[in-house]
């Protein structure tokens, strides 16, 4: 397994009247993070927020391309971002106890931070389709190149891990600095992460591979 310390690119916030960074995606251009009543807008080359979406989101944040999802205790609100409505809603696998959540291959993915599992949603129904286990809380989850990575934050330490999809074996590991929690994550599909920092109010892109 390939070990190595995280590279912290560039820090965000805090955010004024925000003090809480919960899931985040990327949409290509922005970075869009939930921060328990609405979901903000961040350009990363300036640094500035610009639109926001009043919503309840208090958990994970995905983009499927042309929609955005966001987690709110018991179900997964689908969101078109041009007009900042819910156009529909599915229950959420955790009923209240799920984390992050991504978009990939036609599916959400859902982290649930305590039971130490990454599920598979089907976006339509809200079904489970299948289901990968870890070995530590789950937070945020994302893909980068055919592997599954999720977030991890348990006391005082985070690490990012990329895992074989098919296998749940952990396969990379970034670790966090000491104290530095990561909420949500998500790749931009070049060459950095983009990590929720919770309680911080921060959002930080961190290099895809350290080192």
């Amino acid at each position: 397994m390939k070990r190595s310390n995280a590279e912290i690119l560039r820090e965000y916030g805090p955010f004024p009247g925000h003090d809480t960074v919960h899931g985040l995606t990327y949409d290509g251009r922005q970075v869009w993070f939930a921060v328990g009543d609405k979901l903000l807008a961040l350009d990363p080359a300036s640094g500035k927020t610009g639109r926001a979406i009043d919503v309840q989101a208090d958990a994970g944040t995905a983009f499927d391309g042309r929609f955005l999802y966001q987690i709110a205790e018991r179900h997964i609100q689908k969101i078109d971002p041009a007009t900042g409505k819910v156009v529909s809603t599915i229950p959420a696998p955790g009923n209240g106890n799920d984390s992050g959540l991504t978009w990939a291959e036609g599916s959400l993915w859902v982290g649930q931070y305590r039971a130490r599992q990454i599920v598979q949603v089907d976006p339509e129904t809200g079904n489970v389709l299948r289901t990968i286990e870890s070995n530590r809380f789950v937070t945020g989850v994302t893909w980068v190149d055919g592997q599954l990575w999720h977030g991890t934050w348990e006391g005082e330490q985070s690490d990012l891990r990329g895992l074989d999809p098919k296998t749940g074996k952990v396969l990379e590991t970034i670790d966090m600095p000491q104290g530095v929690g990561v909420s949500g994550l998500e790749y931009d599909g070049r060459d950095r992460f983009y990590c929720g920092g919770g309680e911080s109010g921060k959002v930080r892109a961190v290099k895809r591979s350290a080192g």
